[in-house]
């Protein structure tokens, strides 16, 4: 190995080696002989690109490449982030007013997780599952969930650029969105029938579990005796404020189960809580994500709820930055959440009860009318699966 080799694997391996002491993580696995075997070939390939390569080597780009590579491997939701992103993080910087009116994550490219109801997103036609390979012209293909949405927010009534990719690849669609404060509510209800109630959350928050008792108790003075959920999309919020919300409906039992390297908390109900007997049914798909899957999972796994629709995302993890000695940092899952038969959520998501598939929307093209995931949960009332709490 030449000197000049040598000098660039230290200047490598020095942000590396602090990451590992800071998180305890290099004292406790170098004794072991796999993990000591990765490091030595990750030493050999530095040498072998420094001394192959047919340009001088951008020492801080290649870092940075590396540590990007190494999140990605992870899941979704780890990250790395540049100096200026971790700092933002760090103080969690205020972002614009305004947004398009959707949830992101990353799979390769930044990808919809969900889009809220009536958003400038939704009237662009943008679903759950569409790929953005590029905003205002930058590229997604590396670049973090977190930067992604500062990009998407701005001022109100400003626009932002999206190239957006569904289905085919080679034929991405260019669109324009317009940026607005979300308006209406982040709960909706309505009577589905002469005996249903039908609720739909669209985001949880901290008042959520207030909010879905009192509308509970409106619709039964309408004449509700069961209730239909409505958690499509409902990825935005606190995975606690999905487990708070539970506790309506849950009388006794497991919740959830928090489970981070070191330890494992166990979130059970609590006297006084599952006040809401009533039969219920929850409409889920691929967007029901975060605390939509925290509330689900309480209910699913206490027989309190039949799933009807799709697997869930399965986003049901904690994040914590790591700083890195130049200002960058690691955003890394640290925690995350399990069912109360064990189920890891994150990244696994949940399996409906009884299967319904959202129809294939070409881009562009109107989706058809009707409903068939709420048609369909309807129906499982009358089949009494389960009985009320």
């Amino acid at each position: 190995m030449t000197s000049r080799t040598r000098l660039w694997v230290l200047v490598v391996s020095t942000p590396v080696i602090a990451f590992a002491l800071l998180g305890g993580f290099l004292g406790r696995v170098v004794a072991k002989d796999e993990t000591y075997q990765h490091l030595r070939i990750f030493q050999d390939v530095v040498s072998l690109v420094v001394d192959n390569y047919v340009e001088e080597v951008d020492v801080k780009q290649a870092m940075r490449g590396a540590m990007r590579g190494l999140a990605d491997g992870l899941d979704p939701d780890s990250a790395y982030l540049t100096p200026d992103l971790a700092k933002n993080y760090e103080a969690n910087a205020a972002m614009g007013p305004a947004d398009p009116g959707m949830d992101i994550s990353r799979q390769y490219y930044l990808r919809v997780v969900s889009v809220r109801p009536n958003s400038p997103a939704a009237k662009a036609g943008l679903r759950t599952g569409d790929y953005i390979r590029a905003i205002d012209g930058k590229p997604t293909r590396e670049m973090a969930a977190y930067e992604g949405t500062r990009l998407l927010h701005g001022s109100d009534g400003s626009r932002v650029k999206l190239l957006i990719i569904r289905g085919n690849a080679a034929d991405p669609h260019e669109v324009t969105v317009a940026r607005e404060k979300p308006t209406g509510t982040d709960l909706t209800s309505r009577m589905a029938d002469a005996t249903t109630g039908y609720i739909h959350v669209i985001e949880f928050k901290s008042d959520s579990a207030n909010r879905l008792r009192q509308t509970v108790d409106a619709l039964a003075k309408q004449g509700a005796s069961r209730y239909v959920i409505d958690l499509r999309g409902a990825s935005r919020g606190d995975l606690d404020d999905g487990v708070a919300a539970a506790k309506l409906f849950v009388k006794s039992g497991t919740l959830v189960v928090k489970q981070s390297k070191q330890q494992k908390e166990t979130v059970a109900a609590q006297s006084g809580d599952g006040a809401i007997t009533a039969p219920l049914v929850l409409l889920v798909n691929q967007g029901t994500a975060g605390p939509g899957e925290t509330f689900a999972a309480a209910l699913d796994a206490n027989d309190r709820a039949e799933l009807v629709g799709e697997h869930t995302q399965g986003r049901a993890g904690r994040q914590r930055l790591v700083k890195l000695p130049d200002g960058s940092g690691l955003l890394l899952t640290t925690q995350r959440y399990f069912t109360a038969k064990n189920v890891d959520i994150h990244e696994k998501g949940l399996s409906p009860d009884v299967d319904v598939d959202e129809p294939d929307v070409e881009f562009g093209i109107e989706p058809p009318a009707g409903d068939r995931i709420l048609d369909r949960g309807l129906q499982v009332f009358t089949q009494q699966r389960r009985p009320a709490a």
